[in-house]
């Protein structure tokens, strides 16, 4: 979906929720290949029967990977990603769970570039018993309104 919005068009405390998905061992297994993180605790099954939480636990890199890519749902020409702060991993991620994202306008601010404002949002990602597994801060560079 394509939405055109400029800086003032965003409001503080505004909020969106995306679909959810859910993680499957595929999408741990492709990511262990993709960035070579075999730590046992995402693809030995057997070692993590003798850890704390019994069972296989999805890469925070690819919770951030798949929560990231829920928020994406609208292509805004007047906006890019300036970049991601405060990044936590709060609960693990299972084999099965289904994630989804809750966004909310945080601050918006003057940036260097005098045709751009910064908008920072609130993501977090939460399973489907809506308890918390990640949050970060999205730094957004959005043009300001043409002037007519």
């Amino acid at each position: 979906m394509q939405q055109l919005r400029y800086f003032d068009d965003y409001a503080i405390d505004e909020k969106r929720t995306s679909q959810g998905r859910t993680v499957t061992e595929t999408d741990i297994v492709l990511h262990a290949g993709q960035t070579g993180d075999f730590f046992p605790h995402h693809i030995n099954e057997e070692w993590c029967k003798t850890q704390p939480f019994k069972k296989r636990i999805a890469h925070g890199t690819l919770i951030f990977s798949i929560g990231i890519g829920l928020t994406a749902n609208i292509i805004n020409e007047a906006s890019m990603t300036y970049g991601y702060d405060r990044l936590r991993f709060i609960n693990p991620v299972f084999i099965g769970d289904t994630i989804h994202a809750v966004i909310t306008i945080t601050s918006k601010q003057e940036h260097q570039k005098p045709d751009y404002g910064l908008i920072k949002e609130k993501v977090e990602v939460f399973n489907q018993h809506d308890k918390i597994v990640m949050v970060c801060e999205h730094l957004l560079l959005v043009k300001r309104t043409p002037e007519a």
